[in-house]
């Protein structure tokens, strides 16, 4: 991946107007993984109906309200990837990755008992984003992802339904504006 595109584990990247594939249009991804094979990372907007408890047994009680599966990405949607903030930087689990300041991976494998009660949010996704080597540099650079930093509390909200605009008025400048845009541009 290339540094200038800004791209890097933690990051959200953040679908543009131009973005009108169906399986990112208008939503906040963050970016879990970032090396020069590619990019992976997990929709944050996008809450099914399932509830956790009803395809995972014991990881309904651990996760963030509300206690559903998110989708994720287009990519193994009958797979499972978890996120998860740590309680405490010092106290860390078994079973959990740190992707930046707290924020990371948690092992669906390790026991709920292991885990649970050492962080202050989780949410579970079904599926992932994926982008192979430089397929996401030119996805930014043909401008259909704004890069920018992630807040822990992105990953975690009770109704992701405005996380978009939420992420876009707090960014610096010109590219605060674009959060008063209308869904169906035509009508501006």
């Amino acid at each position: 991946m290339n540094e200038g595109s800004g791209a890097r584990a933690g990051m959200l990247l953040v679908a543009t107007p131009q973005l009108v594939d169906p399986n990112f249009a208008d939503t906040v991804v963050l970016l879990l993984d970032v090396d020069e094979q590619g990019a992976l990372g997990v929709v944050l907007n996008r809450p099914t109906p399932v509830a956790v408890s009803e395809v995972l047994a014991g990881w309904g009680d651990v996760v963030a309200e509300p206690e559903v599966l998110f989708q994720g990405g287009p990519v193994s949607t009958e797979g499972a990837l978890a996120v998860g903030w740590l309680r405490d930087l010092d106290d860390v689990p078994v079973g959990f990755r740190e992707v930046v300041d707290g924020l990371g991976v948690v092992d669906l494998d390790t026991p709920v008992e292991l885990v649970d009660g050492s962080l202050s949010g989780m949410r579970i996704f079904a599926g992932y984003a994926g982008w192979g080597a430089e397929q996401l540099d030119g996805e930014i650079e043909e401008g259909s992802w704004y890069v920018v930093p992630a807040q822990a509390f992105d990953v975690f909200r009770d109704d992701p339904t405005d996380l978009w605009r939420e992420v876009m008025r707090r960014q610096p400048g010109e590219l605060a504006w674009h959060s008063t845009r209308p869904v169906d541009a035509t009508l501006n």
